[in-house]
This record gives structure tokens, C-alpha cells and sequence, in this order.
């Protein structure tokens, strides 16, 4: 056994401590590559997608592969923790559990070097970078050193607050949404502000496009449980107390469990943002960024994890609705076949995302062994006559 418990932890403190953003996680790769080199690696795939990383175990045997998939990168929120290990890059934190899952995977990775008899085929350990800006997964499937790779099954998880620790939550189906981001720029005519009529100030309208595009959701779909936007940054004029304002800022979330509604969401916000616009006598710019395509679960992969986590002993909940929640997990789906699970954090820990936010390091063992069972029984289902 290469890493003890202790030394897994020390891992995901050190990934904690040293975050690297979507796209620039050069040296968390490093990283990651020189803990893979202590192992008997038969490949590793550098710079897929950018800095991703692919470890290849061959068992030399016959059988399926395998691929499980973790993500490297972090997000630009400050953290607020008071813990030994807080982020020591300012504005930069692991505040939704990538350091988590990188770790689990190495711990996977250990297991797959020490326990050779118990798997056939061949495994691979994939470390995905730009999860959070939906652009990895889609280069990692674009390089062709990783589709000769073939894997027949790819899967992930995800921590989820809000759930007891150790619970596995899964779906066959549509897990989580599909979303879309869009920045809206007003632009009008400044002043001097002690000439206010003189500008066309965008205030009203920003204010008014705010309210409208946050109950459009509710408008469109009765429910109001498949959709949602989310106003995430506004912004009217400079920070200069002698002008009126002439331009303003306006930045949103769409999500929708179902493409066709995302899409009938983009188009009607799409209308009321021209409507908007053009009554207030401004001209206007739209750009839709950051597009996750909803993370549909095979069912035979969805029941591979199911029995693997039963078998472990483990809480299997099944969630009457996906998650508004986005992955860029997705995208894998294009080329295998996938499934994501959840994985409990505890019920009252904080959400993803939050600025006090870190991974529970209880976790670390349970996805280990949760995938090892995994990759067990599916040797055993391979081998048996």
C-alpha cells in the first residue's frame, strides 16, 4: 500500500491549500502526475484538454475498461474558513470538492496497483480539468490519444451537502440540469451628473430586465420546479460620483432539467431583453456562455454503482427529481456510456460553492472502496463462465 488514510488526507489538504482555476492547473497536474509515477502505471496520458491527466492500469487480462473520472480545478471565490489547510492563493479555493475527488481517485489508483488479482481488463483514472467552466470534458473528448483508450463504462461522483455523510444518491436518467450562462451588456449615453437629463441612464431597464428574467421561469413552466434563473452580477456605470451612468451589466443562470426547456427559456429571455432594450432606447449585446449539457445516466451503469454501493453497505437514495445543479460530466456521455453520482456530505454541512465550504475528508475511503467494489463485480460478471 503506497498511501495510508493519513496520507490521503495530507493529499487533498495540500490540493486544498494550492487551488489552480479552470484551465490553469498546471501545477495541480504536476502534482497529481508524481503521486501516478510512484505506482506501476502501464500509461499516462499527459496535457489531455489542456492539463488533464489519464492514468492507464492493465490488468494484462481480458475485460471491460473502465474509466472513472475526477476534476482538477477550483473556483475564483475567497475563502473564509479558519482551517489549518485554507487556500493560500487569495480569491482561489477548492470550495466545491474537486480536491476531494482528485484524492479519492488517487486512493483508486492505489488500490488498482495493489490488488491486481481482483480485476480484469483495464482501468483508467481520469483527471478532467475545467469542470467549471463546462469546457474540459468536451477537449478531453476531443483528443484522440484518449478514444483509443475505448472505455465502455465512464463514471464520477460528487460530494453533495444537504445529505447524511456516506449516502449514495443516483438516478437512472436525467440527474442533473442542463444550463447556460448570459452576459447582457445596456449601453445608453453618459452625462455629467449634474446633468442627469442629458444621459440615457440604463437603470430602469437593468432593474426591469432583473425582475423579468428572474420570474420567467415561473412564467413559462407551472411547476417551477424544472427551471430556474438566477441573477448573478449586476452592474450600472463607474465608480465616479461626478457621472450618469451610460452603460450597465447584466449577468444570469438559466438552468432546465429538459433541453427544450432550457432552449424555450433562451428564446423568450432572448425577446423580452430586445423588448426591454429597445423601449428604454438602448442598444444591446448578449453573449451565452458557459453551456452544460444535463448529465444523463445509463441505466446499466447507474445499476453497476447501485450494486456496488448496496453491497458496501451504503444508504442508496434515489432522488424524485434531478439537480438544478450542472456537470460537464456530461460530455463523456457523447462517446460511453455514464453515470454520476452523489455522495452525502452530511446534512448540515455548508453548501458547494459557499466561501466556508471544504471536503469532507470521511469521504475519501468510502468512494474508494465504493469504486473498488464496483470494479470487482465487474471483473467477476467478465471472468465468470
Amino acid at each position: 500500500m503506497t498511501y495510508s488514510q493519513t496520507d490521503l488526507i495530507a493529499i487533498r489538504h495540500f490540493l486544498h491549500r494550492n487551488p489552480e482555476l479552470s484551465s490553469k492547473e498546471q501545477k495541480t497536474a504536476e502534482y497529481i502526475i508524481s503521486h501516478l509515477k510512484k505506482l506501476s502505471v502501464q500509461q499516462l496520458l499527459t496535457g489531455l484538454g489542456g492539463h488533464g491527466v489519464a492514468a492507464v492500469f492493465d490488468s494484462g487480462r481480458s475485460g471491460m475498461t473502465l474509466c472513472f473520472r475526477a476534476e482538477l480545478d477550483a473556483l475564483p471565490i475567497q475563502e473564509t474558513s479558519a482551517l489549518a489547510h485554507v487556500s493560500s492563493v487569495p480569491g482561489v479555493a477548492h470550495l466545491c470538492g474537486h480536491d476531494g475527488h482528485a484524492t479519492t481517485l488517487l486512493g483508486l489508483a492505489d488500490w488498482l496497483n495493489d490488488n491486481p488479482e481482483f480485476w480484469t481488463g483495464k482501468v483508467i483514472i481520469l483527471f478532467q480539468p475545467a469542470e467549471e467552466t463546462a469546457q474540459g470534458a468536451k477537449a478531453v473528448i476531443r483528443e484522440h490519444r484518449f478514444l483509443e483508450l475505448k472505455p465502455d463504462y465512464i463514471f464520477a461522483l460528487h460530494n453533495l451537502p444537504g445529505f447524511e455523510q456516506g449516502t449514495v444518491i443516483i438516478k437512472a436518467g436525467t440527474f442533473t440540469s442542463s444550463t447556460c450562462g448570459i452576459k447582457i451588456k445596456l449601453r445608453g449615453r453618459t452625462s455629467h451628473a449634474a446633468h442627469p437629463k442629458e444621459a440615457l441612464n440604463p437603470k430602469q431597464a437593468l432593474f426591469e430586465l432583473s425582475n423579468r428574467l428572474e420570474a420567467l421561469a415561473s412564467t413559462l413552466f407551472e411547476d417551477k420546479v424544472g427551471a430556474l434563473v438566477t441573477i448573478i452580477h449586476l452592474r450600472l456605470g463607474e465608480i465616479a460620483f461626478g457621472t450618469t451612468p451610460g452603460e450597465a451589466e447584466l449577468m444570469a443562470t438559466f438552468r432546465a432539467y429538459a433541453a427544450k426547456d432550457l432552449e424555450l427559456l433562451k428564446t423568450e429571455a432572448t425577446k423580452l431583453i430586445c423588448q426591454i432594450a429597445s423601449s428604454h432606447g438602448l442598444v444591446h449585446e448578449c453573449t451565452w456562455v458557459d453551456e452544460f449539457a444535463a448529465v444523463t445516466n445509463e441505466l446499466t451503469a447507474t445499476q453497476m454503482l447501485t450494486t456496488a454501493a448496496k453491497a458496501q453497505g451504503l444508504k442508496v437514495i434515489e432522488p424524485a427529481h434531478p439537480f438544478l445543479w450542472s456537470e460537464d460530466f456530461s460530455s463523456f456521455g457523447e462517446i460511453s456510456k455514464i453515470a454520476l453520482l452523489g455522495l452525502g456530505a452530511a446534512l448540515d454541512h455548508p453548501q458547494l460553492h459557499h466561501s466556508d465550504y471544504d471536503f469532507p475528508d470521511e469521504l475519501i475511503q468510502i468512494g474508494i472502496k465504493l469504486f473498488a467494489e464496483l470494479i470487482r463485480q465487474a471483473s467477476s460478471e467478465t471472468t465468470s463462465p
